[in-house]
């Protein structure tokens, strides 16, 4: 058994990686500014919320202590702007990944698991994907300090996703869905997948120093992922793909929302196709978005949903 700091714990796939931990007979810490942001994992068995900010060195430097690695989730979608990327992917993507090297560094740390993004690179068009590219070059400075491992998944998708979810939500109560870059590519891959894949990391050295892309059996426009979203909750709904002019505009005016659920550096990613041609790692078949995601979206409750796992176990 071994003690794992898991930082990013208590979201989408956070909570799903922390289950596996623990199934793995690992320990598990989850740091959260909020613990009741954590509720939901406490019935784990092997597994401690703490309620502390990751962003305070000293703090990191006491979440670290006694731990035999550590797996960094935390990332954000949208921040305010800047050059090459703005203050808030800055502190989540890069100055949090420094900060956990060298906390790690000081405690005798040498095992770190690192979730990137996929089409991260230093000259993407989008900071997004500039901020994550910033943060792998943080690991990849430290090498002679840390053994890491970068995980670089598509769109993840997954029971409690934000992503089909959204699309099956907005189609329940719109006419018509009206959308930008209706042709962006995505090759989406399972949450339980992903999940896997930190296990694994875990559990082995072969993987030190390497960086896996992780996606699904199948690439799909967004188009077809927002008909397939409303197709399978029984709500299905004409989808009108906007001009690069009027996606523009609708990203703009989302952005003055109280909760973001678009904006013009999405719509820059979205330039970038998140689909990758390499075999899924460590001989795992991914599970395909058609043969689970329909159970939770037609609403069909919990007991639908965990029949996929059921099904991969063989029982």
């Amino acid at each position: 058994m071994s003690q794992i700091l898991l930082i990013g714990g208590s979201g989408f796939i956070g909570s799903h990686v922390a289950a596996r931990l623990v199934q793995a007979g690992h320990s598990v810490r989850v740091p959260t500014r909020l613990r009741s942001r954590a509720r939901h994992l406490l019935l784990l068995p092997t597994l401690e919320v703490l309620q502390a900010n990751v962003h305070d060195d000293r703090t990191l430097d006491q979440l670290v202590a006694g731990c035999d690695a550590v797996v960094n989730l935390a990332g954000i979608l949208h921040s305010r702007g800047g050059d090459p990327y703005g203050p808030d992917f800055a502190r989540a993507h890069v100055e949090l990944p420094r900060r956990i090297t060298d906390a790690c560094y000081k405690a005798g740390i040498r095992r770190l698991v690192h979730v990137s993004a996929l089409g991260a690179k230093s000259d993407a068009p989008s900071e997004y994907l500039r901020s994550k590219a910033a943060g792998e070059q943080v690991l990849s400075a430290a090498r002679k300090r840390i053994d890491a491992t970068v995980l670089r998944p598509s769109v993840v998708f997954g029971p409690e996703d934000s992503f089909l979810n959204l699309f099956s939500s907005l189609q329940r109560v719109l006419p018509v869905m009206l959308l930008a870059c209706p042709e962006a590519k995505f090759q989406p891959v399972h949450v339980a997948d992903v999940a896997e894949c930190v296990a694994r990391c875990l559990a082995g050295q072969d993987c030190v120093n390497h960086s896996y892309d992780l996606c699904g059996p199948k690439v799909y426009t967004l188009r077809e992922l927002v008909r397939f979203a409303g197709a399978a909750s029984g709500h299905p709904r004409p989808v009108i793909g906007l001009p690069d002019s009027l996606a523009t505009l609708q990203a703009w005016s989302m952005e003055w929302l109280p909760v973001k659920l678009l904006s013009r550096d999405n719509l820059r990613s979205m330039q970038v196709p998140s689909t990758c041609d390499c075999e899924f790692p460590f001989g795992i078949a991914p599970l395909s978005l058609e043969a689970t995601a329909p159970a939770w979206l037609a609403g069909k409750g919990p007991r639908a949903v965990y029949n996929e796992y059921r099904g991969r176990a063989g029982r």
